[in-house]
């Protein structure tokens, strides 16, 4: 089987992915990238990897080789690239699997749906598939009548450690220590951190927030943190490399997540989860209904509402067993699901079933099991 992904450009959270598959198809697996790395990612700490590894083929510094394999391949995943690479494949019904977050991220849009209309449903009825990056993806695209009954839960798979003794790693985290880790911009919304931070020490509670990232609003949340003389409970710590990140993580009782819809899906979930973090995260982010079992292995609270988020908190950090239980189901859950070897397993097994005419049923939860839609409300 010749597979090949096409995306932006490769990054933490697809590289997982890619290096498994490289592992079973080996010169048969290749990765297209479309564009440079920005600039912003680059101050940020990413690492420019589109360089660094043989599979990955640069399409920006020439694009004959990269139509070769859109047209050639058997399995094309196509996700943030152009169309022109699978559009004669399309033509010739190929397996084709779109993988998107979801489209409404600022709300419904006429435009969208017209486009999605047009270009999904009328023109890509046979042999297109959607791996969903948002739990949300299923209900926008269906909107439109596209990919009925043809998506399958996917995501982002950033690299899952095996600790030899995840209670260990629990026993030395940090009593009391909350973590949030995004950039500092609207929908990110840095603001609610420190609002939370304000009620629990208003309420008489011993915590403390660290704060990883940097942003448009970093300057603005610094003179919230004074004016609340909050500067003995939260930290803004700046923005550093994934493998420093995670050590914060692997530090941290709590995380987390305060994105609204704008939140594709969040990979910084999956990292947490897998750190053995207790999660309280927002409704409205693309991960957390596949990832986040409610008061099974972290906690879901309404977008935007601070009360219902300052509530969870104070559970955990009223509740330390509590707290460690979920953090140990979360990691559990990355271990044993959300990984990028069980990710890679499942859609191999998907793509042969696909190729036999076949309806994919074989796995009832995680990556690659049927993803039905779910609505903004479900709350």
């Amino acid at each position: 089987m010749k597979v090949t992904f096409f995306s932006n450009f490769m990054n933490h959270h697809q590289l997982p992915f890619c290096l498994e598959m490289v592992n079973i198809f080996g010169e048969n697996f290749k990765f297209v990238a479309t564009t440079k790395i920005d600039d912003e990612r680059i101050k940020l700490g990413y690492e420019d990897m589109n360089k660094k590894y043989d599979f990955i083929v640069r399409a920006y510094e020439g694009e004959e080789k990269a139509m070769q394999l859109g047209q050639d391949s058997d399995i094309v995943i196509i996700g943030s690239a152009p169309d022109k690479y699978i559009k004669r494949r399309i033509k010739d019904r190929k397996i084709t699997f779109r993988y998107s977050e979801r489209v409404y991220k600022n709300g419904f849009k006429i435009k969208s749906f017209l486009s999605i209309l047009i270009n999904r449903t009328i023109k890509e009825k046979n042999k297109v598939y959607l791996l969903c990056a948002s739990a949300y993806s299923a209900n926008d695209y269906n909107m439109a009548g596209a990919y009925k009954n043809k998506c399958y839960k996917w995501g982002y798979f950033p690299k899952v450690i095996k600790y030899d003794n995840i209670q260990e790693v629990i026993s030395r985290k940090k009593d009391k220590s909350v973590l949030w880790v995004a950039r500092f911009i609207d929908w990110k919304h840095p603001e609610i951190p420190i609002k939370l931070a304000k009620k629990l020490k208003e309420s008489g509670y011993e915590f403390s927030i660290n704060m990883i990232g940097t942003g448009k609003l970093e300057n603005k949340i610094e003179k919230l943190i004074k004016e609340n003389n909050l500067s003995n409970n939260v930290k803004l710590l700046g923005a550093m490399p994934s493998n420093k990140v995670r050590k914060y993580m692997e530090e941290s009782k709590i995380f987390i997540c305060t994105s609204d819809r704008g939140e594709g899906w969040g990979a910084v979930l999956n990292e947490a989860m897998n750190s053995a973090c207790a999660l309280v995260a927002s409704h409205e982010i693309g991960s957390v209904p596949f990832l986040i079992k409610d008061k099974e292995n972290g906690l879901i609270y309404e977008n935007g509402n601070i009360e219902d988020l300052y509530n969870k908190v104070k559970v955990l950090l009223d509740n330390n067993q509590l707290c460690d239980n979920y953090g140990k189901k979360a990691y559990e859950t990355m271990l044993n699901i959300w990984n990028p070897k069980i990710a890679t397993e499942r859609f191999i097994k998907l793509a042969r079933e696909l190729q036999n005419d076949k309806v994919c049923t074989l796995f009832e939860e995680g990556p690659c099991s049927r993803a039905e839609r779910i609505r903004d409300n479900w709350r």
